[in-house]
């Protein structure tokens, strides 16, 4: 990944520039009075896949099979029995 140097005051010129910047791979380094403040970069990358992503893969395995799979009967019941039991967050350790 490039690193790159630039004032604060050139930042300020075109911050969309620079978040193109980061989004394609380069770490932004904003410097006043010549000392890093700001270090612009991006996130780590999200985990897991999008829904959409999974709704896809679990279209291209039926075509695949040749068949939509049904749930378990037993499966779906447990399923349920762990929706209809859930209790909400206790967020009071949070406070």
């Amino acid at each position: 990944m490039a690193v790159v140097h630039i004032l604060e005051d050139d930042a300020e010129r075109d911050f969309a520039a620079l978040l193109a910047r980061v989004r394609a791979g380069e770490e932004i380094v904003i410097e006043k009075e010549a000392l890093p403040a700001v270090i612009l970069r991006v996130a780590a990358e999200p985990r897991g896949r999008l829904l959409s992503e999974s709704i896809a893969l679990a279209e291209a395995h039926a075509k695949e099979l040749g068949y939509e799979p049904v749930m378990d009967a037993e499966f779906a019941a447990d399923l349920e029995e762990i929706i209809r039991n859930r209790r909400p967050r206790d967020t009071s350790a949070w406070d």
